[in-house]
């Protein structure tokens, strides 16, 4: 088990970046798989990004590829979403989540069900 905590977020302008970090506590989480998701009002929680344990493998959704990078620094049990050319519909809850993934099928790693560790979001709003 890790606890996480984000931070980063907040009120930005149409075209702005963002740095979001998930700090976590204990010794696992080096082992775990990190994920990013998001979730606007009314809507579900929706995956955004995940990077697998040792950083080597790494996924986007569509609609965040080429704008957002996920990244992660073990030595520091942090991971990181960094958020460039951010739009409207960019805004939501961001929440990272982070778990023994037991692969790296698209299946696996955007399904939250698949997550055990999750913090309590942060705010990200993008105005137009």
């Amino acid at each position: 088990q890790v606890q996480l905590a984000e931070s980063g977020g907040g009120l930005v302008q149409a075209g702005d970046s963002l740095r979001l970090s998930c700090a976590a506590s204990g010794d696992t989480f080096r082992t775990y798989g990190v994920g990013w998701f998001r979730q606007a009002p009314g809507t579900e929680r929706r995956w955004v990004a995940t990077i697998s344990w040792s950083g080597g493998n790494i996924m986007y959704d569509n609609s965040v590829k080429g704008r957002f990078t996920i990244s992660r620094d073990n030595a520091r049990n942090t991971a990181y979403l960094q958020m460039n050319s951010l739009k409207p519909e960019d805004t939501a809850v961001y929440y990272c989540a982070a778990d023994r993934l037991p692969d790296f099928t698209i299946e696996t790693i955007t399904n939250r069900f698949q997550y055990h560790n999750w913090g309590q979001g942060t705010q990200v709003t993008v105005s137009s």
